[in-house]
C-alpha cells in the first residue's frame, strides 16, 4: 500500500514537472521527429469525465503550474473512483477548447473514458473527443516526466506531411495504460487530432 502511494505520489511530481517543462525543453541526443514519424488513425469518438482547468503553456511555466495541480487532486482526491461507467482503469488527459494553437489558452481535463455519462460527479465535467483523424505519438520507455515533454517536443518538431495534415486543435489526448504504471518506466500515447 505505501509503496502503492509513493509510486503515485513519484508519477505526480513527475507528471507536474513534466508538463511545466514542456513547453521548452528538448533533450541532447533525442531522435529528431522525421526518425520517429507517428502512425495515422481514424479514432472513434469518446467522452472522458474528470476534472478541468482552464490553462496555457505559458502559465505551466509559472508558479501556478495548473496541470501539476490537477494531478494532485486527481490521486488526493479519489477522483477515478468517483467516475461512474468507466470503460478501463486508464487515465486519459484531454486538450480541448484551444484558444488558437499550441501558444493560446486551452481546457485540460484528467480524468477517465466512460462507457456512459449518468450524473456527474460535483466538481467534474464531461467532454467529447470527437471521431477523426490522428496522429498517435507512443514515447520511448522512461521517466514519464521525460518521455511526455519529449511527445510533445516532437509534434511541435513534425512537419505537416509526416503528421499526416494541419492540426485541428479540437482535441488531442494522451492516454496512460498499464505500460504507465510505473512512473519510472512508462510508455504513454499522444493522440494529436489532424485535418
Amino acid at each position: 500500500m505505501i509503496r502503492g502511494v509513493r509510486r503515485r505520489v513519484s508519477w505526480l511530481a513527475g507528471i507536474a514537472v513534466g508538463m511545466v517543462t514542456c513547453s521548452v525543453v528538448a533533450f541532447p541526443g533525442a531522435k529528431k521527429a522525421t526518425d520517429m514519424n507517428p502512425r495515422a488513425v481514424e479514432q472513434e469518438g469518446f467522452r472522458v469525465v474528470g476534472i478541468a482547468v482552464r490553462t496555457s503553456n505559458a502559465e505551466q511555466m509559472t508558479a501556478a503550474r495548473p496541470i501539476g495541480k490537477q494531478w494532485e487532486r486527481l490521486f488526493k482526491e479519489g477522483v477515478l473512483a468517483a467516475i461512474p461507467n468507466k470503460e478501463d482503469g486508464n487515465i486519459v488527459a484531454v486538450y480541448s477548447e484551444y484558444a488558437s494553437d499550441k501558444d493560446g489558452e486551452y481546457t485540460y481535463l484528467l480524468g477517465a473514458r466512460v462507457r456512459k455519462v449518468g450524473s456527474v460527479p460535483a466538481g467534474m465535467t464531461v467532454k467529447n473527443v470527437p471521431a477523426g483523424r490522428y496522429a498517435v505519438f507512443t514515447s520511448e520507455r522512461g521517466p514519464v516526466e521525460k518521455v511526455v515533454v519529449e511527445m510533445w517536443r516532437r509534434v511541435w518538431e513534425t512537419p505537416k506531411n509526416a503528421l499526416g495534415g494541419d492540426r485541428t486543435y479540437k482535441a488531442d489526448f494522451e492516454v496512460y495504460d498499464q505500460r504507465a504504471q510505473n512512473p519510472a518506466d512508462a510508455v504513454v500515447d499522444l493522440y494529436v487530432a489532424v485535418r
